[in-house]
């Protein structure tokens, strides 16, 4: 700002040397004795020195802005990949049953392929519409910490506390912290497709869907041993906490608020509190056998109140429960759990 007019007062013709508190704007001597009569001025030094320390500030704010987007960026773009990685694992599931199903499922497997890749495409064009979104709000935020940065370089009072009310606030930007693609879930689409052949398929879809289920649900199959500590005393189990049977003799053991003390039951050391898990166990040749999910909470020596009762399956002859899985025709060898927590 080097022309003489530009540090004028517009209504008085006197130098601006003051700067008006209330109004945040700069003023003339005579200013203070009329409109701005009542209003606290202090010199444009102290008013710039004031603001050039918030100016810091400011420039944080602008920067950890523009971080926070890109980080959101990448969370897009991380679940974008992630739902093609699914479609992609979709898809091939389905060409796998189709081809089993040989001629008579030749058209809808195109159509089925179809579908899928739709819905991945409509997830990718929101994502790209947000991703350009966001792209704009850091160009704008760049643009405006640039100015910033610019502004905190000059010496001249006046031009600096006439600009920083412009600057100070960042460009209108939305708020991402609720903003996010949903991954999308696939693991419906096929069966519904394939219900529809149902009819003249219906025993050779039933195995297929058996299979295809068990393989989806053992991607996120977990490694536990039991727990020593939550065996009931008759109970003995393996050195490596992978077996455990009925010793048919009650061991004298140190008290241990962990331990099953009225009912024949052991806990693993793993515990599992949000997402999904898988485990199987063989029970071949058991002729009775337990297996399911309990709160950590479930009364372990009868003395206290009610707990939650465990989810469990029990075989007495062979048979299955919920999603409980146990195979044999006569007999089940193994049996697997699997839990959601939603």
């Amino acid at each position: 700002m080097d022309r003489l007019e530009d540090r004028m007062c517009k209504k008085h013709d006197r130098l601006l040397e003051l700067f008006c508190q209330t109004e945040q704007v700069c003023v003339c001597l005579f200013c203070t004795e009329t409109d701005h009569k009542s209003h606290p001025v202090v010199p444009l030094k102290e008013e710039y020195e004031v603001k050039t320390a918030q100016l810091g500030k400011i420039e944080t704010d602008f920067q950890q802005m523009i971080q926070e987007r890109k980080l959101k960026i990448k969370e897009i773009k991380d679940t974008v990949d992630r739902s093609k990685a699914d479609a992609d694992r979709e898809i091939a599931d389905g060409v796998q049953v189709l081809t089993a199903l040989m001629r008579y499922i030749e058209k809808w497997q195109d159509e089925f392929n179809q579908r899928v890749k739709e819905r991945l495409k409509s997830t990718k064009k929101e994502a790209e519409d947000l991703i350009k979104e966001l792209e704009q709000e850091i160009e704008d935020l760049t643009n405006r910490s640039s100015e910033v940065k610019q502004l905190s370089n000059t010496e001249d009072h006046l031009h600096f506390l006439q600009t920083f009310r412009s600057l100070k606030d960042p460009p209108p930007t939305r708020d991402w912290t609720t903003v996010e693609v949903r991954p999308l879930s696939y693991v419906r689409t096929l069966w519904r497709s394939l219900d529809q052949l149902e009819k003249t398929l219906n025993m050779e879809m039933k195995k297929l869907r058996d299979d295809a289920e068990l393989k989806r649900i053992q991607q996120y199959e977990v490694d536990v041993t039991l727990d020593p500590d939550t065996a009931y005393p008759t109970l003995i189990l393996s050195e490596d906490g992978k077996q455990v049977h009925h010793g048919g003799v009650w061991k004298t053991l140190p008290d241990n608020p962990k331990r099953f003390t009225q009912k024949l039951n052991v806990l693993t050391r793993q515990s599992f509190s949000s997402g999904r898990f898988y485990f199987e166990v063989q029970v071949k040749d058991k002729t009775q056998w337990c297996l399911g999910v309990a709160r950590e909470s479930i009364n372990r020596n009868g003395r206290q109140g009610p707990a939650p009762r465990p989810e469990r399956t029990t075989q007495r002859p062979p048979e299955s429960n919920g999603n409980t899985r146990a195979h044999a025709r006569a007999r089940p060898t193994e049996a697997g759990k699997f839990v959601l927590h939603t």
